[in-house]
């Protein structure tokens, strides 16, 4: 797992970003992954365990988040 900080996270529009703590592009983060991982939003600076998924359309995103 990939553990990144979270630079930024807006509920109410549904996506944020989390920043690899290895170096690398950003991780576009949406809320559906943070609501199936059970956490009740992500704040800003929080650490974060992530994976990379690639959905049908070629869009990668955060999945798997636990809190690190």
């Amino acid at each position: 797992m990939t553990i990144g900080t979270v630079k930024f996270f807006n509920y109410d529009r549904g996506y944020g970003f989390i920043s690899n703590e290895a170096g690398g592009a950003d991780a576009f983060v949406h809320v559906t992954a943070v609501e199936a991982a059970g956490l009740p939003g992500l704040d800003k600076d929080q650490r974060i365990s992530y994976e990379l998924e690639t959905d049908a359309r070629g869009k990668t995103s955060a999945v798997n988040l636990k809190a690190a």
